[in-house]
């Protein structure tokens, strides 16, 4: 493993930037760090190694984090013709991502562990690095474009293919980043198999390599049974809307706001109709259940904004994103000191403390904050 990277040297020519390809060992990483070479800057590739024991992380190319992955990243920058080099970010990556993981869900919200990453280690830890270094920019795979407004800021849009967009995961840049960040594959409409053509044209070896799904550091998959090794489990009550107890459950860690499935509540409720969750409660252990329509949130809180430019100064018209691959939804939204107030054009359902929402102004993402309440019809939910 190797942690040092020689500073690059004179970049030369117009436009030719020094730039460090994050190269997690998947397509769209590779060919992102192609196009970027292509395109006459000079490159180097840099794979994050993210556990001290990548044995322990997900096998069988289903992850970002392997010695595989390491190994094919070394591949495609070979490919390329690029130097290469292996970071090691484990410890900064457990206590940004998975210890910070670990607490949110012991206090009954739910995080997502990409946008974590992202803020704290693909763009704090490994860009702070790079400029250190002397490199220009970060190059990653991500389908999202970075556009140079007429004062030479830049904004974080929308891919210019909906349909692979991850803006949603980017929305925790702050303009210091986007200034330094490119994104080769965010301005291609190309599907995923051109993607892929794309890469065996290249010659990359990874142009047939499975996609990376779910959690990277959760080795099987198994959320709720990481979350038990990490938290243990506690038996406690599932109540419905009245308190009264319909069931019981092995820990509340293991349930999410809008849960349906795996609640094994023993009886039906009166009307029939499934029950989902509505709260979880860490202090007391206790989940409680009810009909879909109590789900309906009609404005929030947020805390840590953080703006992809410009804080806004008051109230104005946005939409929102609140899932990785959710829809839109028009809002209201106005900063309110060191946190952020959502109004909902019409209710949502399935929000949930620890969740991300990311405004927008059309394709422009705005900024971004971590759900902290929740207001339901007569009830705020925190």
């Amino acid at each position: 493993m190797t942690d040092s990277v020689p500073a690059p040297g004179p970049a030369g020519g117009p436009g030719r930037l020094r730039v460090l390809a994050a190269m997690s060992g998947g397509v769209d990483s590779a060919v992102a760090a192609a196009r970027a070479a292509e395109a006459g800057h000079e490159v180097t590739g840099v794979h994050l190694a993210l556990s001290a024991n990548p044995k322990s992380f997900r096998t069988g190319a289903r992850g970002c984090c392997t010695v595989e992955d390491s190994r094919d990243a070394r591949r495609a920058a070979d490919v390329i013709g690029i130097p290469f080099y292996v970071w090691d970010l484990a410890e900064r990556f457990r206590q940004d991502v998975v210890e910070d993981f670990i607490a949110e869900y012991r206090e009954g919200r739910t995080p997502n562990p990409c946008l974590r990453c992202n803020e704290k280690i693909k763009f704090a830890a490994l860009l702070d690095k790079a400029l250190a270094l002397g490199f220009d920019a970060v190059c990653t795979g991500h389908y999202a474009t970075v556009v140079r407004g007429a004062d030479g800021r830049g904004e974080l849009h929308r891919s210019a293919d909906l349909s692979k967009d991850q803006s949603y995961v980017l929305g925790v840049l702050d303009e210091r980043q986007l200034a330094h960040a490119m994104f080769p594959l965010g301005d291609t409409r190309a599907t995923k198999r051109e993607i892929r053509a794309e890469a065996e044209r290249r010659g990359l070896a990874v142009a047939r390599k499975p996609d990376s799904h779910d959690i990277c550091f959760i080795a099987d998959g198994d959320t709720q049974g990481f979350l038990a090794g990490h938290l243990g489990s506690a038996e406690g009550d599932i109540v419905d809307e009245e308190g009264q107890k319909v069931g019981t459950h092995r820990g509340a860690h293991g349930f999410t706001i809008g849960q349906r499935r795996g609640l094994r509540i023993g009886h039906p409720a009166p009307d029939g109709k499934p029950r989902y969750v509505l709260d979880i409660s860490p202090v007391t252990n206790t989940v409680t259940v009810g009909p879909a329509e109590a789900l309906d949130v009609v404005a929030l809180t947020a805390i840590r904004p953080r703006w992809c430019g410009a804080a806004p100064t008051g109230p104005a018209a946005y939409t929102a994103q609140l899932r990785a691959h959710g829809g839109e939804t028009p809002v209201t939204a106005e900063p309110d000191g060191g946190s952020l107030r959502v109004r909902f054009a019409e209710p949502v359902r399935g929000v949930a403390p620890g969740q991300a929402i990311v405004l927008y102004d059309g394709t422009r993402v705005v900024g971004s904050a971590t759900i902290s309440a929740t207001e339901r019809a007569g009830a705020a939910v925190g």
